[in-house]
């Protein structure tokens, strides 16, 4: 029978183990879909949709960029991420898309779909917030960061930048102010795997919404929704612009909100969705 010590050893090295992240190990796990994607796992970037933004006149596949701790991840409306050691799975996917940029309507909110019907399938009991936010018990456990470049000669490139809360100290909720919500039973499953099927999942929807746009994805969305039928804020800037009962989305990811002059729709933009109370 193990003492303390050992056992303690034991979970410690359990624990390593299950935070190290392996390109080899995530390329093993990649199925039909994922591997039409090359793996890269670095130690230390300042922000990887940078660093595959600024690559993207010389790729010519697809590429996951998995970083162990970023020092300028970013958020979206340039909102800063902050970043936690081993508390976080980070990484960008640079994808070739047949439709121009401004036809991909609808995109932040089917990867949010893909991210949190792995997450569902894990038991981690998730749900969306318009645009672009993946919810656990109300508070944010992901976030979602889109940007888009032309190709040269047709179609375009996006960058899909995730960062999922694994195990967060009660230190950065205290410089941050907010809850965030976190998922330790994830922080402890094997890594690669994790990051496998987040992968495999948005190669399998990417190439659906290439095909069907945002209406292949759009009931699962609103079945997913957080705050439909309740109360809620829109802000713009910290200001607020709109408020009204959350109804659902459209076949455009616009948001549908019934206020006391009517229906209306809500173009994510740069704006945010806050609860009423």
């Amino acid at each position: 029978m193990q003492n303390e010590s050992s056992t303690a050893a034991a979970a410690d090295r359990q624990s390593r183990h299950h935070s190290t992240l392996a390109a080899d190990a995530i390329r093993q796990r990649r199925d039909a879909f994922g591997m039409l994607a090359e793996v890269e796992v670095v130690e230390t970037t300042g922000s990887t949709n940078t660093d595959l933004m600024n690559r993207l006149p010389g790729l010519e596949r697809a590429v996951m960029r998995i970083a162990l701790h970023q020092t300028a991840g970013r958020g979206r409306a340039g909102r800063s991420w902050s970043s936690v050691p081993d508390g976080m799975l980070m990484f960008s996917l640079a994808w070739p898309m047949k439709q121009a940029s401004h036809q991909l309507m609808g995109l932040p909110l089917a990867v949010g779909v893909m991210i949190a019907e792995v997450l569902n399938s894990l038991d981690v009991n998730v749900r969306l917030k318009w645009p672009n936010d993946v919810l656990r018990n109300g508070n944010k456990l992901a976030g979602i960061l889109i940007e888009s470049a032309a190709q040269p000669e047709q179609g375009s490139w996006i960058v899909v930048g995730i960062g999922l809360n694994l195990l967060i100290p009660d230190t950065l909720e205290s410089e941050l102010g907010r809850t965030v919500a976190d998922a330790p039973w994830l922080a402890r499953m094997d890594r690669n795997q994790l990051a496998a099927m987040l992968l495999n999942a948005l190669a399998r929807g990417l190439d659906q919404f290439e095909r069907e746009g945002f209406s292949g994805f759009l009931q699962r969305w609103n079945a997913l929704h957080a705050y439909a039928g309740q109360a809620v804020l829109i802000l713009d800037q910290g200001q607020v612009v709109r408020q009204g009962i959350a109804l659902c989305v459209d076949t455009t990811g616009c948001l549908l909100l019934q206020t006391e002059q009517g229906q209306v729709s809500i173009l994510a933009g740069d704006v945010s969705l806050r609860p009423a109370d």
